[in-house]
């Protein structure tokens, strides 16, 4: 606005206020699978299956080779089975035949069918917290390095955690937004827990019903084997029926504002199992919970920010892009912390391979006597040093940015995880094609087959959905925060 040829300031300020304020609306990030990056990561996530089932049999074939110690390789070929290969190999078919669509069955992160979907819920999220909290149930933590150290130092202490993680279930294409449980006398194994999802925004439950969120709820009897995977995993109560009941009670019990209303055969009743292989019995009808006239207060807002595995955008609030960003370095998820040192790892193990070739000298250089000796002019001795030096040169190089790489990935650099992936995918390739024409070695060395197993477990834990998202939000994240620092500016 112009006043007597001035021009006045608040234009400007009110621009530069309404710029600030839409970055502080609810950071966004869009999804795009078929962009060259989206092609390259699905690529690198189906040749790490293939070199997880590839590996496995290398550690299958070492076994016949080392006598008594074949008991100690089996319970190797089982973690890497059961870990790495068929988890992956489940994830890939399971995109084929399971369907993606709601068909009131959740999905494991392997892409298995998962716990029934037994109940729904009206309300905002505060109130449904209010509501849980009230009734004695306890916020599960997310599954973070922390978290998971915790649950190891209270499996072997025999401590309680009534804060637990459970399991990621996906529901919508994306895990859980919270879960809550509680235990059953301090016992880790056993605990009631409940996993909710936020409907997305105009969806209707079948036949018409509104519910703005969906729960899981099931109980943990028991740890044991998983019939699909083989991993160990917690074992539920056969009848969930029993378990949604008894969210149901204790819920109501405590309010009695809330109310329910009861949708019979919502979904023939069925026999089935889980993505754990556990029978399910229920008779298919759901409860919707109405929490509308809860009243929830300041502490029913928890801090939290998930990583959903098909999220399009990250939930802000009113917090800056700089606050985003730090919170997703606070809950980064596993698989990049452990990709990221198994980096580092591999960079002491060139180190060594390095300092070995340096030790052998006379190996050293009755190998470069061959390439030498047509050149008059330079001696063994100098050629062998000359080489030596370049190989030195090469390895400093090379693992400067190998702790870079890893560095940056920690920080959430999706540039750098795709690097990584790149190499770790050449190496492997390249000790596939020795395998494959002839070096059978690499099923008898110890040394080359552990080589192989971390360069493996660099691609299976770098090509995880959790780990490309979160390096692609902080990416964004990081874009985001550049323009919001220089708009200030």
């Amino acid at each position: 606005m112009t006043t007597g040829g001035t021009t006045d300031g608040t234009d400007a300020a009110g621009a530069a206020v309404g710029q600030k304020r839409r970055l502080r609306q609810p950071f966004v990030y869009r999804r795009h699978h078929f962009t060259p990056t989206g092609v390259l990561d699905y690529l690198f996530f189906l040749f790490a299956g293939a070199a997880s089932t590839w590996l496995a049999l290398l550690i299958l074939l070492k076994g016949f080779s080392l006598g008594w110690w074949q008991v100690l390789t089996l319970l190797v070929f089982w973690g890497v089975v059961s870990y790495l290969a068929l988890p992956r190999l489940h994830r890939i078919l399971s995109q084929i035949y399971v369907p993606n669509y709601f068909i009131g069955r959740t999905r494991t992160s392997d892409g298995l069918l998962g716990d029934p979907v037994n109940l729904a819920w009206r309300g905002e999220e505060a109130q449904i917290h209010h509501a849980m909290r009230e009734a004695g149930w306890i916020l599960a933590d997310s599954i973070t390095p922390a978290s998971t150290w915790e649950i190891i130092r209270s499996t072997v202490t025999k401590r309680s955690y009534p804060q637990a993680p459970v399991s990621p279930l996906l529901l919508f294409g994306r895990r859980q937004d919270f879960a809550y449980q509680q235990e059953v006398d301090g016992d880790p194994g056993q605990r009631h827990h409940v996993r909710f999802w936020k409907c997305p925004r105009g969806w209707l439950l079948p036949g018409g019903h509104q519910a703005d969120w969906l729960a899981a709820g099931t109980y943990d009897k028991a740890v044991g084997i998983s019939l699909f995977t083989l991993q160990f995993t917690h074992k539920i109560e056969e009848n969930t029926d029993v378990e949604r009941d008894h969210i149901v009670d204790t819920v109501t019990r405590a309010n009695e504002v809330i109310a329910v209303d009861r949708i019979k055969d919502f979904s023939t009743g069925y026999h089935s199992r889980n993505g754990g292989g556990d029978a399910i019995i229920t008779d298919g009808h759901l409860p919707i919970v109405d929490v509308t006239e809860v009243v929830a207060d300041e502490a029913d807002h928890p801090e939290r920010l998930e990583l959903a595995l098909d999220a399009t955008r990250i939930y802000s609030d009113s917090r800056s892009v700089s606050e985003v960003t730090k919170t997703l370095w606070r809950q980064r998820p596993l698989q990049t912390v452990v990709g990221a040192a198994l980096v580092l790892v591999l960079l002491l193990f060139q180190a060594w391979d390095v300092i070995s070739m340096l030790l052998d000298w006379n190996g050293l250089r009755s190998e470069v006597v061959g390439y030498s000796s047509d050149i008059a002019a330079i001696s063994d001795d100098t050629a062998t040093r000359i080489v030596a030096g370049v190989l030195v040169g090469v390895s400093l190089l090379i693992g400067c940015l190998q702790v870079i790489a890893s560095t940056s990935v920690f920080r959430g650099s999706n540039r750098a995880r795709l690097w990584i992936l790149t190499l770790s995918t050449i190496s492997v390739i390249v000790s596939m094609t020795n395998y494959f024409t002839g070096d059978r070695d690499l099923a008898t060395n110890m040394y080359a087959l552990t080589t192989i197993a971390m360069q493996v477990a660099v691609l299976l834990a770098l090509s995880s959905d959790s780990s490309r998202m979160f390096t692609r939000f902080s990416t964004a994240a990081l874009r985001a925060e550049r323009q919001d620092r220089a708009l200030e500016d």
